[in-house]
């Protein structure tokens, strides 16, 4: 669990965000998200395995595609696909700060295998709403 104050120093500290399972579809959860991080300032890296072009921004194919090291990275995906995403980031020569799973989303094995490599992990939260409630937006 993090408190109020490691959440506003997490938000403050880390501005690239990549977010796993982007897409541009109007209405949807991970669409408007996209859109308040970005108008929130965040310096957002969409990551789809087949989109090229989401929120006007280029897209990757995967997390090892991505041109530089995200500071969070927040999954829209199954809480299946978490533990084949931490896999993948244990594979790779980098770690984020954070590995969120949003609302709906968490797997206990993708976590423990982050939090041994000194990353913190959220599950279960939106991180739009966890934003805005700390900062009062």
């Amino acid at each position: 669990m993090l408190f109020d104050t490691q959440l506003e120093r997490l938000f403050k500290e880390n501005s690239v965000i990549a977010i796993v399972g982007a897409k541009d579809k109007a209405g949807s959860p991970v669409e408007h998200v996209g859109r308040y991080l970005i108008g929130q300032g965040y310096e957002v890296l969409p990551v789809h395995p087949v989109r090229k072009d989401v929120w006007g921004l280029p897209t990757y194919a995967s997390l090892q595609d991505l041109p530089k090291v995200p500071d969070i990275v927040c999954f829209f995906r199954t809480s299946e696909a978490c533990l084949e995403h931490a896999e993948e980031i244990l594979a790779l020569p980098w770690r984020p700060k954070v590995f969120w799973m949003q609302l709906g989303i968490g797997n206990k094995e993708a976590g423990e295998l982050m939090a041994k490599e000194g990353v913190v992990v959220v599950e279960d939260a939106c991180i739009e709403t966890e934003h805005k409630r700390v900062f009062g937006n």
